[in-house]
């Protein structure tokens, strides 16, 4: 873009300089016209300019006539300074079809061509000068006006040439933008480099010497990382010796002590130890009758101070059976030693105290004669709750109801819910008492439809009513029969039955 602005700035000289010229020509024909008619009448006068005023002298000062040496020297410098331009302009062309061309370049190149413009601005001055003074013949303006109007023409072609080529995709100017782009880009980058390879320098950070010292550093560290390696290999394998012949020695001790046990077993059965065999029988059915008499005591108990249905009699009936229960039957029940299910019990109680409150169990144990089946005992109005909780909770998630039955225990009747979460691969069972005059409770079917069936069993067998379930009907008996068999209270309607 700026090559084509100094063309046509160029251009636009030519074309004012063969108008000057022109002018010129007309004056110095008027003149010598002039000179012809006063040469006739024998006086002089000055000639008026194309512009109808006096022709100035240039300050005064009378210039002499330019010689022939003068013409051919001004021609010569004219044609040297036309080879200089044509020369740097092919130079250009070349730098921007190259992509060469930089900003300082063009930078260059402008300040060159205003150079050169004021060089023949003043050569122009002083042709114009010579000219009003008369040194100028017709024949010289004759030929200043053609190498003006050749060198218009070159200057014309060359740009057509330029245009052709920058329409053709030769150096347009975007691509001058590139390279102009990329040519900073890469000298940003030289510096950055170049700075940072200095202050390296200057800091020191990565002489040979340092890079050196580094390696030997490196080397020692590795040398040592290598020897520990190789010693604590070999303390390992001695180690392993040790602890192979400490093994065997267990071992063996361990086998001599079961064989020991073994031979002393196998000394009593040839003995006919049968008396210490008889020993044990006979308190394990010692255990078992008075663990069945306490039961009757404080079941008679219960029936004797709760009749009216007193809860507080029946639950200090059954604390009561179960502490003389645990004192007959050797630490044998649900509150012997700790069984390893008691933290699951644990981490039951907390979740439902944390979302329904801590009044909402009656009990809570370890089943020692259910394969320590944690337990929960829940009050009949927080039944549907506590499943649902023990349903639905993320760390609970008992999602299989395998087994539900109920039970008369004359005081009440209970309903056993045995529950196994497979998620979690853990168990726990839910028990709730009900009276036993009005035996009902809210139906687990909404939760687990496996409920569906055990539940009509229990109201086929025991009169247990379940709140909400879909169709509770007698599954063995019919409806037409009286009563429910596994009722304590039960008296068949047909005796010989």
């Amino acid at each position: 873009m700026d090559e084509e602005k100094d063309l046509a700035q160029r251009k636009k000289e030519a074309a004012e300089r063969a108008k000057q010229l022109a002018r010129e020509r007309l004056a110095a024909r008027q003149a010598d016209e002039q000179a012809k008619s006063a040469a006739e009448t024998g006086s002089l006068k000055t000639p008026p300019n194309s512009n109808g005023s006096q022709l100035e002298t240039t300050k005064g000062e009378a210039t002499e006539p330019a010689s022939a040496d003068d013409l051919a020297l001004a021609k010569k410098r004219a044609a040297e300074e036309a080879r200089a331009r044509a020369a740097e302009l092919r130079r250009q062309r070349e730098a921007a079809a190259s992509g060469a061309a930089t900003e300082g370049d063009l930078e260059a190149a402008k300040r060159k061509a205003a150079e050169e413009a004021r060089a023949r601005a003043a050569e122009l001055r002083r042709q114009r000068e010579a000219a009003a003074t008369g040194g100028a013949t017709e024949g010289d303006l004759e030929a200043a006006k053609r190498k003006a109007a050749e060198e218009a023409r070159a200057r014309a072609a060359e740009l057509r040439r330029q245009r052709e080529a920058a329409a053709s995709g030769a150096a347009t100017e975007g691509d001058l933008e590139a390279a102009k782009r990329k040519a900073a880009e890469e000298a940003r980058a030289r510096a950055a480099e170049l700075r940072r390879q200095r202050e390296a320098a200057a800091s020191g950070a990565a002489t040979e010497g340092d890079l050196e010292a580094a390696k030997r550093k490196a080397a020692e560290e590795a040398r040592a990382r290598a020897a520990e390696l190789r010693r604590q290999r070999e303390a390992a394998e001695s180690g392993a010796e040790d602890d192979l012949e400490l093994a065997k020695k267990k071992a063996a001790a361990a086998a001599k002590a079961r064989a020991a046990a073994l031979a002393k077993q196998k000394a009593a059965e040839a003995s006919g130890d049968d008396d210490e065999l008889a020993k044990q029988k006979a308190a394990a059915a010692a255990k078992a009758k008075a663990a069945a008499a306490a039961k009757a005591r404080a079941a008679a108990l219960a029936k004797q101070q709760g009749s009216a249905g007193d809860e507080g009699a029946k639950q200090k009936a059954a604390a009561a059976a179960r502490t003389k229960a645990e004192e007959t039957d050797g630490g044998t029940g649900r509150y012997a030693a700790p069984s390893p299910n008691d933290p699951l019990l644990e981490k039951y109680v907390r979740i439902i105290h944390e979302h329904l409150g801590s009044d909402v169990l009656e009990d809570a144990y370890i089943n020692r004669l259910a394969k320590d089946v944690p337990t929960l005992v829940v009050k009949k109005e927080a039944y549907y709750k506590v499943a649902e909780l023990l349903k639905g909770h993320e760390q609970l998630r008992f999602d299989y109801l395998s087994e539900l039955h109920g039970t008369d225990f004359q005081t009440h009747m209970e309903v056993y819910v045995h529950l196994y979460s497979y998620p979690n691969r853990q168990p726990v069972a839910l028990k709730v008492k009900i009276e036993r005059d009005n035996p009902e409770v809210d139906s687990l079917v909404p939760l687990w439809p496996g409920a569906n069936w055990p539940e009509c069993e229990a109201y086929d067998l025991l009169g247990i009513r379940f709140r909400g379930h879909p169709n509770l009907i007698r599954i063995f008996l019919g409806e037409q029969w009286v009563g429910h068999p596994l009722r304590k209270d039960y008296e068949p309607y047909d005796a010989e039955v």
